[in-house]
């Protein structure tokens, strides 16, 4: 026998046998509650318990067949156990069957029905006669315990089932017909009963479900029919309910029966009070109807008899004329169809007042009512709507932009509509390139028609879109600047968007694809970030914005395109300078030093991007504030390993290396870095680079050499220099167009070491001089101090005194009217070196200057005499003695002695200080004051350095040992020389008490000083 057809009388057939089709029942229930799609936990309770009673029901079929009788008892129960387990296997397979949102909305009446059950079956278990049938004692303690547990067993739906129910039946009590209502409505029971929120799955879903309904009514089910046919009205609403095609054909069979001119109300549609069509009729206890809040405010100003019998009425009874009221809905229905379908011709007229005015109307029956935006939807209005956008009434478009929005609001089947128009997005998107209002129109109708999936998907591919949304989102009206923000955040959706936002410089969708995209969304967005051109500003932005972090995981990652890619973003954004100090702060530095060693000899370009990235931080660096340190290249190990991939790799990395460290030596602290190269024989590994085949690899090693060569080395021989590489280095002052190339390798001849004849030697040899003296009488170098101040340096070693031969070379040369020129046109460091290059020459003047000729014989007939050097006593040249005097270079150095430098007044004063050496000092003197120099050298007394305050001591000293100077002078010394015994040290408090000895302020044997 089947357990379909269980027996329900058990004095029928044996006992054991029914006991076994309720087992049979019990295991198919529980086999066909694994399928249920929705309450299954209370399912699975139900289950839990069934399987509970097997053992016992296995009990009872073997106590049963020893038995011939049995008590009514028993009969009782298993008469109930036999309706209720086929009660719930009915219930199970039914709900297997059914559709997730058929079970939804009749998920209390399962539960119910559950609950029902199962104490149904504890009330069965209870009546059993346990002590009669022979039953084990853990048979029975469990049948004990089952009852109790079945007998308190409650079940609900859940929450969100339970919180849709309420909605729908207030919905259904409110007669709300709101389809934005339905949509929500709908949504959240696609949610509910997990299924995607994709319209043609709901429309499924939902068929179904209209299939059921209509299964129910052959069944007759009247309550359930009816209760079902109310849910569906209300869901019916919804977009994703039906086709728009379905919508269409359904709208215009009713149109098209309606006629073509409105009806006017019937007089019961008018409230005996407001004399208005009424809105919520309500009938009162004496049966007249009333609008609600007319007959509300009759009552709470005092009345108690009907307004128009004068019947004493019971203020608490309004009943809802819900016939009077379905009526009104579909004559006000009736009528807005056919103004509606009358507004259209209108449009077309040509008169724009008369099409504003109707455009007016539109709006305000859009505003009215839902159901109103579909029907002008169906009557096709919205090809003329999207016409209007290419016109150039701006009132029209306004308006055709505020309706179109309207209709797009909540409702994807007409958002799709509207993208479905010719050239519907493009027209709209041409508005964001128009007027303040147009703009902002326009970003709100984009803003509404982006929340359906299919027509976002669109709306970024039209060309111009984003980069004018990005410019919107920039704007200064506010709410236009929001809405194109939120519409970015809609459309970056899809990659292609994206990248299009980057390239119109809004970075934060693709920021956050690097940050937490897979792995090829990543690889696009890194790409797109290493190929783009930036400003310096999207570089600020970017990194303001958070780019670091990503790029140095990507960094790190195993794929060498995505690591290259990392690195080349990086390189370009590391190009703004505070990008760079930004990554020196996060230690970003590390990882690209590992990642450039890691990779030797293999992925040329990534180590080539990594050097070159190195080279744009240790650029950067230069704008550390002076608390901060470099945090890279610290330790030796580093400074080594960097260093010598100058000689393992190829020119582009060789170039970014000796870029790298040129910034690295230009820093304020930079002393420890030179020092360290010096140590690393980088002088020596440098040398060769200078005549390296790539000019740009040279320039670079030129540059470093330079600055690592500042200062001197005295220690350095001919042989470590070589004549072939000072050779290189004229030829690249005289043909390389790279003027800071030329400049570093005149600043390296400055910096070779002076006490060196033979390096001074080959410099001649290889026409040094004219070389040199060719840029500083260029004028086109007026503006190049580096270059000029590094010529003239260089030219100090070719007019040392020791090297008489090579003094006269200079002078041949032209070199000294150039030092004089140079005085008074160049920087301090010019006129320190030019000074000093003066007082070189001038230190061999004396030994030159020629005895003044003393001629006899008649003086009508001899030549006039000569005239002598008021210094040198003899008769004196520029080129032939190096006269300062005959140079017209006195009254230059007495003016370069005002320079705020103290180096180069220091060389000044040195310079000047050669005019007065021995028996010169009477003349040198004389010469010195006409020229107004020994002021300006008092005033050296007040410097900050002691060593140039000693100097003009040792000058001033020498002058006031002439009584003809103290007068002049004394009074004007006086003061910085006691103020010097003051606060001096040792050596300037006794040079200066002698001063005073000699102007007698001391007598000359204090010993106070």
């Amino acid at each position: 026998m089947a357990t379909t057809d269980l027996i329900t009388n058990a004095s029928i057939v044996p006992i054991s046998e029914v006991i076994s089709q309720i087992v049979e029942a019990v295991f198919e229930t529980i086999h066909a509650a694994r399928d249920v799609l929705l309450e299954r936990q209370s399912f699975g309770e139900v289950s839990s318990y069934l399987e509970r009673m097997v053992p016992l029901l296995h009990e009872m079929a073997r106590s049963s067949r020893s038995r011939a009788e049995h008590s009514a008892a028993l009969a009782t129960a298993i008469d109930i156990l036999v309706r209720e387990v086929k009660a719930a296997k009915t219930l199970t397979l039914d709900c297997c069957n059914r559709s997730k949102l058929y079970l939804l909305l009749n998920c209390r009446r399962i539960v119910h029905r559950l609950e029902s059950t199962t104490k149904e079956i504890s009330r069965a278990l209870s009546l059993l006669p346990l002590a009669s049938l022979d039953l084990s004692s853990a048979v029975a303690d469990d049948v004990g315990r089952l009852t109790e547990a079945m007998a308190r067993a409650e079940f609900r739906a859940a929450v969100s089932e339970e919180e849709i129910i309420d909605k729908i039946e207030a919905a259904i009590q409110e007669r709300n017909s709101d389809r934005s209502y339905a949509n929500r409505l709908l949504s959240l029971i696609a949610e509910a009963v997990g299924i995607s929120n994709d319209r043609s799955e709901i429309k499924k879903e939902f068929d179904e479900f209209k299939n059921e309904v209509a299964e129910a009514k052959l069944r007759k089910d009247i309550a359930e029919a009816i209760q079902m046919d109310q849910i569906l009205a209300l869901l019916g609403r919804a977009d994703a309910a039906s086709s728009f095609k379905e919508k269409e054909v359904k709208y215009y069979n009713k149109r098209n029966s309606l006629g073509s001119q409105p009806l006017e109300p019937l007089q019961s549609f008018y409230c005996p009070i407001t004399r208005d069509v009424m809105e919520d009729p309500v009938e009162t206890s004496s049966g007249q109807t009333f609008e609600r809040r007319a007959i509300e405010k009759w009552f709470t100003d005092g009345n108690t008899n009907c307004p128009l019998t004068m019947i004493p009425l019971n203020t608490e009874v309004l009943r809802p004329n819900i016939t009077l009221r379905k009526s009104i809905e579909e004559w006000k229905e009736r009528n807005t169809i056919i103004i509606i379908s009358s507004i259209k011709s209108r449009l077309s007229s040509g008169d724009e007042k008369e099409v504003l005015e109707s455009l007016n109307q539109l709006q305000q029956l859009c505003e009215e009512k839902e159901s109103n935006r579909e029907c002008i939807v169906l009557e096709n209005y919205l090809p003329i709507l999207v016409g209007f956008l290419r016109g150039s009434n701006s009132m029209i478009k306004n308006r055709a932009l505020s309706i179109l929005c309207l209709l797009a609001k909540d409702n994807d089947d007409q958002k799709e509509k509207i993208a479905e128009v010719d050239n519907a997005i493009e027209s709209i998107v041409k508005s964001l390139a128009r007027r303040v209002e147009e703009c902002k129109l326009a970003v709100a109708l984009l803003l509404e028609l982006s929340k359906s999936n299919k027509v976002r998907s669109y709306i970024g591919k039209v060309q111009g879109c984003i980069l004018l949304l990005v410019t919107t989102s920039n704007s200064d009206n506010n709410q236009a600047a929001s809405n194109a923000r939120e519409l970015l955040e809609n459309l970056s959706f899809l990659d292609d968007n994206v990248v299009q936002m980057a390239r119109a410089n809004y970075f934060k969708p693709l920021l956050e694809r690097l940050h937490s995209g897979s792995d090829d969304v990543k690889k696009n967005m890194v790409k797109t970030l290493a190929e783009m051109e930036l400003t310096d500003h999207s570089k600020a932005t970017l990194f303001e914005d958070g780019a670091l972090e990503p790029l140095l995981q990507l960094m790190s990652h195993s794929d060498v395109y995505n690591k290259t890619m990392a690195v080349k973003a990086l390189h370009k954004l590391s190009s703004f300078h505070q990008n760079g100090l930004q990554m020196i702060r996060a230690r970003a530095v590390h990882p690209l030093l590992d990642l450039l060693h890691l990779h030797i000899g293999s992925s040329p370009s990534l180590r080539e991007l990594v050097a070159a990235t190195i080279m744009n931080i240790a650029i950067s660096a230069r704008e550390l504030r002076p608390e901060e340190t470099l945090d890279f290249l610290e330790s030796d190990d580093e400074i080594s390993r960097l260093f010598s991939l100058i000689i393992l790799t190829g020119p582009k990395i060789q170039q970014s290396i000796l870029q790298t460290f040129y910034a690295l030596c230009q820093l304020q602290l930079a002393g420890d870095m030179r020092a360290k190269l010096r140590q690393f024989s980088a002088i020596q590994i440098l040398i060769p680079h200078c005549e390296n085949s790539d000019p740009m690899v040279r320039a670079n090693a030129v540059k470093l050499l330079h600055c690592l060569m500042e200062g001197g080395d005295e220690n350095m021989s001919a042989e470590q220099v070589g004549q072939r590489w000072l050779e290189t280095l004229l030829s690249i002052i005289r043909d390389s167009r790279d003027e800071e190339e030329v400049a570093a390798a005149l600043g390296i001849i400055t910096n070779l070491p002076t006490g060196c004849t033979q390096i001074t030697q080959w410099l001649l040899d290889a026409e040094a001089l004219p070389i040199i003296v060719r840029y500083l009488t260029d004028g086109k170098l007026s503006g190049q101090s580096q270059l000029i101040e590094n010529a003239v340096g260089a030219l100090c070693r070719f007019t040392i005194s020791s090297n008489l031969e090579c003094q006269k070379r200079a002078a041949e040369a032209g070199v000294i009217p150039l030092l004089v020129q140079l005085l008074g046109s160049g920087t301090a460091l010019t006129k320190r070196y030019a000074a000093i290059s003066l007082a070189q020459f001038s230190e061999s003047s004396l030994g030159l200057s020629r005895p003044v000729e003393r001629r006899g014989g008649f003086l009508c007939c001899s030549a006039p005499p000569e005239i002598g050097c008021p210094v040198h006593m003899g008769v004196c040249s520029v080129e032939g003695s190096f006269c300062l005097v005959e140079a017209d270079a006195v009254r230059p150095l007495v003016r370069v002695l005002g320079e705020q430098d103290p180096s180069a007044s220091d060389a000044a004063l040195r310079a000047l200080s050669t005019l007065m050496e021995a028996e010169r000092l009477q003349s040198g003197s004389m010469v010195l004051s006409q020229m107004n120099g020994v002021l300006p050298i008092i005033k050296l007394l007040s410097s900050q350095s002691s060593e140039l305050q000693e100097k003009a001591l040792l000058v001033l000293e020498r002058i006031f040992r002439l009584e003809e100077y103290k007068r002049m002078y004394g009074a004007s010394a006086q003061m910085p020389l006691v103020d010097i015994t003051q606060r001096g040290n040792g050596s300037t408090k006794a040079l200066a008490a002698r001063i005073l000895a000699h102007l007698n302020v001391l007598h000359d044997q204090s010993s106070y000083f």
